[in-house]
């Protein structure tokens, strides 16, 4: 049942692909998968296989990749993407010796695959389950590791019509699971060869803290010079309707905004909501940023340094299918506001519980937050700190996984 539905999917991608710009990339992308192995792979190599379904995932294979490649340079390393937003973001990535799209799980695309390249042993970031890949690996004594995975009772795996499919699970040969609530589920199935590390993003941003440190961003600096300054990230409409409203009548605030879709329609939108001077990043300098009241990143791969001027800071997506990366921001020492779709998110759940973080449904709930904030210094000093500890209390996951697997 399984191969039926893949090769179902498969037809409905390439004829999907006619239509879809995104779709149609990753259907050529995975045609070319084999061309790139059959060039790039060094029969006498040993790899160590990263699969990750799309950029948020590899953010969080990326601690262990990085570490791995400078602690032991002996064995090459093989990143895969499932997304075109992975792969067509970091298809250039230095990490890694070879970069390109996983081909789909079919029983011939898996033969082939295991043709070209032999890994020593394979990542696969939190939701990837691939059953001909993984049966493959189990059958031929490959190791395969899940890292960062997260288990939750809505999952297939653990509904009255899994039972097929949840068997793919025992072709893992070590979970490194991000909290104890995953571990009592897979226990619910028999599975025990588990081990709570937590979650690699932890570090991942803490690396990019330190990175960032070092980054000059002179038009960012000359706008937030001798400011308060509020960053919102990754927005939709939806949030930008509640804190442009906000900053709109409190003058003595700069407001950074950072929207999730960069596109013409978009940032004009955001433009005609606002009633105070703005400039767009990539259309000024640092001599216009400084007289202006509101900065619009209209580019991407900034945010997670830009956050790091906030006194305040807003993650978007909370209003809509659900919150975008609130560690990139807490990170910095900085409160985090967010909307009331966050259940699903560990992090955020746990920032609040901390006092880090701030949920709003309502533009009255932004009002409120943001006026203590403005008005208590003491509250906004230590809310800072708590967001900032929370981070630096869950770092380390990487180094278990690396313990884990005996490398």
């Amino acid at each position: 049942m399984y191969n039926i539905i893949i090769y179902i999917y498969l037809l409905g991608v390439a004829i999907a692909s006619r239509w879809n710009s995104k779709i149609r990339k990753m259907w050529r992308g995975e045609r070319e998968t084999f061309d790139i192995l059959w060039q790039k792979t060094d029969p006498n190599a040993k790899y160590l296989w990263f699969h990750a379904a799309s950029l948020g995932e590899f953010e969080q294979g990326r601690p262990i990749m990085e570490r791995l490649r400078k602690s032991h340079p002996e064995y090459k390393i093989l990143l895969t993407f499932f997304s075109p937003s992975g792969y067509e973001v970091r298809k250039n990535y230095e990490g890694a010796d070879i970069v390109c799209y996983l081909p789909l799980d079919t029983p011939l695309n898996v033969r082939r695959f295991f043709k070209i390249i032999h890994p020593e042993m394979a990542f696969f970031i939190k939701y990837e389950f691939w059953w001909n890949y993984m049966t493959y690996m189990k059958k031929h004594d490959i190791p395969v590791y899940s890292v960062s995975s997260i288990f939750r009772p809505q999952q297939v795996f653990f509904r009255w019509y899994g039972n097929s499919y949840r068997r793919v699970l025992n072709c893992i040969t070590r979970f490194f699971v991000q909290n104890e609530k995953s571990r009592e589920l897979l226990a619910t199935l028999g599975i025990t060869n588990v081990e709570i590390t937590g979650d690699t993003r932890f570090d991942r941003v803490l690396e990019i803290k330190q990175s960032a440190s070092q980054k000059q961003m002179p038009i960012v600096d000359a706008f937030a010079k001798g400011y308060k300054v509020f960053v919102a990230g990754s927005s939709w409409p939806p949030d930008e309707d509640i804190f442009i409203r906000y900053f709109n009548d409190h003058k003595d605030w700069r407001i950074v905004i950072a929207p999730h879709v960069i596109g013409e329609d978009h940032l004009q939108q955001i433009l005609s909501k606002l009633n105070r001077t703005a400039v767009r990043y990539t259309k000024t300098t640092p001599e216009e940023a400084a007289k202006a009241d509101c900065l619009i990143i209209d580019c991407f791969g900034l945010l997670s340094s830009i956050y790091s001027c906030a006194k305040v800071t807003y993650v978007g997506g909370g209003f809509g299918v659900g919150i975008h990366n609130v560690l990139e921001a807490a990170v910095w020492n900085v409160p985090v506001i967010f909307g009331p779709n966050n259940k699903r998110f560990q992090e955020a759940q746990e920032l609040l519980a901390t006092q880090g973080g701030m949920e709003i449904n309502s533009y009255e709930d932004f009002e409120r937050i943001m006026d203590r904030f403005d008005s208590d210094a003491e509250y906004l000093s230590i809310s800072s700190d708590l967001a900032g500890a929370y981070v630096k209390t869950k770092a380390g996951a990487a180094d278990k996984v690396i313990k884990g697997v005996g490398l």
